[in-house]
């Protein structure tokens, strides 16, 4: 289901960005997506995406702070020999 989305928004944005078929297709294309993004669903699907976003950041974080209280734990611990 990922790969299927993910298709969807590459080929959409691909062709916005590399269209050749003018200014109001541009514009058509403009409005179908501000309405899409209006949209409740789209609404919760954007929320969950920030929640996993913020989380996996803390997690990166959180694993990079405890890695570097490790190292300096094992210099302290080659200093005192």
């Amino acid at each position: 289901m990922r790969f299927r989305t993910g298709l969807v928004v590459g080929a959409a944005l691909g062709y916005v960005l590399g269209a050749r078929a003018g200014r109001d297709r541009y514009e058509q294309i403009k409005r179908a997506a501000a309405e899409a993004r209006r949209h409740p669903a789209v609404s919760q699907l954007v929320g969950q995406a920030v929640g996993l976003v913020d989380a996996a950041r803390y997690v990166a974080a959180t694993g990079l702070s405890a890695g570097a209280k490790g190292l300096r734990s094992i210099d302290n611990q080659r200093g005192s020999e």
